[in-house]
């Protein structure tokens, strides 16, 4: 059994060459290899090509390399979380290439497995497809995206044996596992490494033919940032759980549910043993439980798409993402339920993006969108200037065409039976001229 070399921080970091491509593993701060990232920050490594789901919060992480200047484009699906990453790339100091989540992770896959691209459905008809190649595979558009290779890659572990095995720990899986097949030099940075053996065969997600390297670094809660603990400044109000409701009425025993950020996570807190209902995050993880009651942070709990830390209920299971997204566009997610800026009248969904808004990100909202057997939108029915969400064609950048099965506002439950946008449902305390007036497209009426 081979033996492979250990190195201090700065040692390995010293090993990335000014131009290099770097993939960089973690979901947010967890699972992100930050050490490594702070002791390039150190060295001043330049032109470097950052692929990673997100470059991690401001002066962390990959944060930090932008704040240095260190970064010449950015690949990933989700930047907006980190403004210094939005201000670099509207003002232009960095380049950036903005790519689905679950694509994202393929493409990285794909790399680590020797292919040289893939078709995808995600993305078609949206803004990312822009510029690709697209082919129609039994009626279905699809994208074609290259694969993804880097010069080096770091990633982060719980554990290494000697050989160079790796265990992830809960969540922390996410991008690491794909990433540590896709590149020429490939760095482990590890909370402890122990002797051959100790670590047993069926607990090794990454085997050690994969890694050149191993850093020893200990993790504290100040490494994780943001997703140190569990906030508690949600908002939440009658009319939003009102929302949360009415959407959960529309789950099955059984169901795998997939919940976005805003209106949806409220849908979490409702659920009990009794509905019988599997939650899925995309980052990793089937069964996802509420937040842990004793408010502790990442350190001891997986977390959720949302960066949140939550419990595992009995009979959970972690993965990658590559997997979580794999499981999203096999078919495998009964219901998505997900916000929504704009739906038509033919069931198209805008979600991600605003113009002239600092966004920078599109996350897997994509991915789910397409391909989730349901996809139910709650949100507000009117913006904050008092115009319709609810429209005759989409004007913001589309999220996915065809997909939306049912909308659920503050004040009227919508569906497509037949394929025609027909209102089904009011809210509490709304009237039908109420509806009307602030629905802009035109829709059947068949109040139940």
């Amino acid at each position: 059994m081979k033996t492979v070399p250990q190195l201090t921080v700065a040692a390995a970091a010293a090993l990335v060459n000014d131009g290099d491509t770097l993939l960089q593993g973690g979901f947010g701060m967890t699972g992100n290899p930050v050490h490594l990232m702070h002791a390039l920050a150190e060295i001043g490594t330049k032109n470097l090509t950052f692929v990673g789901n997100n470059t991690g919060e401001m002066g962390l992480g990959g944060g930090r390399l932008l704040r240095n200047g260190q970064i010449k484009k950015l690949i990933g699906s989700f930047f907006t979380s980190n403004p210094d990453a939005v201000k670099a790339a509207q003002s232009g100091q960095v380049a950036y290439e903005l790519l689905p989540q679950g694509t994202l992770a393929e493409a990285i896959r794909a790399g680590g497995a020797g292919i040289g691209g893939f078709y995808t459905p995600t993305s078609a008809g949206t803004p990312l497809a822009q510029g690709r190649e697209t082919k129609v595979i039994d009626g279905i558009e699809h994208v074609f995206i290259k694969s993804i290779r880097g010069n080096v890659a770091f990633v982060r572990a719980w554990r290494a044996d000697t050989a160079g095995n790796l265990h992830y720990r809960m969540t922390e899986n996410n991008f690491n596992k794909a990433m540590a097949t896709a590149a020429d030099l490939v760095i482990a940075e590890v909370e402890e490494i122990v002797p051959v053996g100790q670590i047993a065969p069926e607990e090794v997600h990454t085997p050690g033919c994969f890694i050149d390297y191993l850093v020893q670094a200990t993790l504290t809660l100040e490494d994780l940032g943001s997703s140190a603990s569990v906030s508690t400044s949600r908002k939440v109000d009658d009319v939003r759980m009102n929302m949360a409701r009415r959407a959960l009425a529309e789950l099955k025993k059984g169901d795998v549910v997939n919940l976005g950020i805003g209106i949806p996570t409220l849908v979490a807190d409702l659920i009990t043993d009794e509905h019988g209902i599997i939650l899925h995050t995309e980052n990793g993880m089937l069964g996802v439980g509420p937040a842990p009651a004793d408010g502790g942070g990442a350190m001891n709990y997986p977390v959720n798409a949302g960066k949140i830390p939550v419990t595992a209920l009995k009979g959970s299971s972690y993965f990658d993402s590559a997997d979580s997204f794999a499981m999203i566009r096999g078919g495998h997610i009964d219901v998505a339920i997900m916000g929504g800026l704009e739906v038509d009248e033919t069931a198209n969904l805008a979600n991600w993006a605003v113009p002239g808004k600092p966004l920078l990100g599109v996350g897997g909202a994509m991915d789910l969108a397409k391909g989730a057997k349901r996809l139910i939108i709650t949100m507000t029915h009117v913006n904050p200037d008092g115009s319709s969400k609810i429209v005759p064609q989409c004007t913001l950048p589309l999220t996915a065409m065809d997909v939306v099965d049912m909308i659920i506002t503050d004040l009227a439950v919508f569906a497509y039976p037949a394929g025609k946008l027909t209102l089904l449902e009011l809210m509490p305390g709304a009237t039908l001229d109420d509806v009307r007036a602030k629905t802009s497209a035109t829709c059947l009426v068949n109040l139940r």
